[in-house]
């Protein structure tokens, strides 16, 4: 493990060798995010050792180095999922190798199905906390603890003092947040009446197919984490009512302008 992290560093500090200082990764749909960087360099992921490489539309599957609110970033365009046939290892080894790189504050966005009642399509909900009980955990295995400890404290996985920030931002420019509890499934089918019911139960507010692994493997490796989601499409509802992908993404990309004004904002303040 930790050869193939140094190896796939060693080999993107040959590209590039500035130290990004945050990382994000890009949810479905919000992928033209990377065009608010002053990008310096592209590498697919397809050229980075032992990298997997993203099979999902809405993901492009590129490290994007740069430079957004006078700070040096990497952005993830593309993410890896379980349901790809990835292992919950592999989903979150791109984090690790930021980690590496040298980046100490990691941003995730992901595109959400609402399960809370008084949520709406095209909400932006701030992640507060996650149920991960339903997805395979990365830390499952041998424990290198040049990563970080056997067992992990996940008392604060979304550090409270970039949330309180990021409200901050959202009352300075009117732009209305919800805050919730985000669930993680495996996917890749979408949840069934009775599993939208069982999450609400459960106290979650959200549900999607990422996320919680790169989390943990972040928070893991002492690394602070915000999250926001994009709510795409409501889960529980009486009508006849199918979700489709492409319906997920085009919400994701309407609400996209209010989340590039919140998350630039918080990168100027890091």
């Amino acid at each position: 493990m930790m050869l193939k992290i140094k190896e796939a560093v060693d080999f993107i500090k040959s590209i590039y060798n500035e130290k990004p200082l945050v990382g994000l990764i890009l949810g479905s749909g919000l992928g033209s995010f990377v065009h608010e960087i002053k990008i310096e360099k592209e590498i697919p992921y397809g050229d980075i050792p032992h990298f997997p490489v993203s099979t999902v539309e809405g993901h492009s599957g590129r490290l994007v180095f740069g430079e957004l609110g006078g700070k040096k970033v990497v952005a993830m365009a593309g993410r890896f999922h379980v349901y790809e046939g990835y292992t919950a290892d592999q989903v979150v080894f791109p984090v690790r190798v930021l980690k590496f790189l040298g980046i100490d504050t990691l941003l995730v966005s992901n595109a959400a199905g609402g399960v809370n009642p008084a949520f709406k399509v095209g909400d932006l909900m701030i992640i507060t906390d996650h149920i991960s009980q339903l997805a395979p955990n990365p830390l499952i295995g041998k424990n290198f603890k040049e990563l970080g400890p056997r067992f992990p404290d996940m008392s604060e996985p979304y550090k409270k003092e970039l949330i309180h920030k990021v409200k901050a931002i959202a009352v300075q420019k009117n732009i209305p947040v919800q805050e919730g509890v985000y669930v993680a499934v495996t996917g890749p089918t979408f949840e069934t009446r009775a599993e939208y019911k069982m999450i609400l139960a459960l106290g979650g507010d959200a549900v999607g197919m990422s996320t919680v692994q790169e989390v943990i493997a972040a928070v893991h490796m002492g690394l602070p984490v915000f999250a926001m989601s994009v709510i795409t499409d409501l889960g529980i509802h009486e009508e006849e009512i199918k979700i489709t992908h492409e319906e997920v993404l085009q919400a994701a990309r309407d609400a996209e302008p209010r989340f590039k004004t919140l998350i630039c904002e918080l990168i100027a303040q890091l």
